[in-house]
């Protein structure tokens, strides 16, 4: 094992909770459509996580660093896809009451991700993480400063990256089990509404800054 481990823990155990979009989406849709549809949430974030690590590890991450362009394009693309589900969420704390209640298909549209659309919040979890550049970043700056001399390297950062993912997956379900119990309560067509517009502002709003913040 890393020698660094148990200091590499508490730095990735402050990092996983920290609130950010891919926690505020999560939030939204366990609320709106319970522990397995935040669950699924959650699964994309990891998912768009295990493909920074991975790209980390293999060095693909410096490019995206280096280049002032790159970096540029997939920040603008990023905060362009929360805006889009910020508008997508507006939009369904905008629509009547009675189009919040009733058949499936109908809370579907008025829901980016509807109680039973796993695959879709699936990728709104990866979008969310895979268009944020300083996933990458903290990857390509974080897991070097954890490798003990004399370690090998490639050896050492593939599992540390490895280590951040199962802590990643591992707060997400006990997260999600519990919005479980209180989607329950909150599943009033007002309740998901007032959700709806309050988590689409927010969304906005991180869009908003991720694209204006300089690199």
């Amino acid at each position: 094992m890393p020698v660094l481990l148990v200091p590499f823990l508490g730095v990735v155990a402050v990092l996983t909770v920290t609130p950010g979009p891919d926690m505020l989406l999560v939030l939204r849709n366990g609320l709106r459509g319970g522990s397995r549809t935040a669950w699924f949430t959650g699964l994309g974030c990891c998912a768009g996580i295990s493909l920074h690590a991975t790209a980390a590890v293999l060095g693909l991450s410096a490019v995206l660093a280096a280049s002032a362009t790159a970096y540029s394009v997939v920040k603008l693309v990023g905060a362009a896809y929360l805006a889009y589900l910020g508008m997508r969420m507006l939009l369904s704390a905008l629509r009547p009451a009675t189009q919040d209640t009733g058949a499936v298909a109908v809370q579907e549209m008025a829901s980016p991700v509807g109680a039973l659309g796993r695959g879709a919040a699936f990728r709104q979890g990866l979008f969310t993480n895979v268009l944020n550049p300083k996933i990458a970043l903290l990857f390509l700056t974080l897991l070097p400063q954890f490798v003990g001399a004399g370690e090998p390297r490639l050896r050492t950062t593939a599992m540390l990256a490895a280590i951040f993912l199962g802590l990643a997956v591992v707060w997400w379900r006990l997260f999600t089990l519990a919005l479980g119990p209180i989607s329950q309560v909150l599943r009033t067509a007002r309740v998901r509404r007032v959700l709806d517009g309050v988590a689409g502002t927010a969304m906005l709003a991180i869009g908003a800054k991720v694209a204006l913040e300089p690199r």
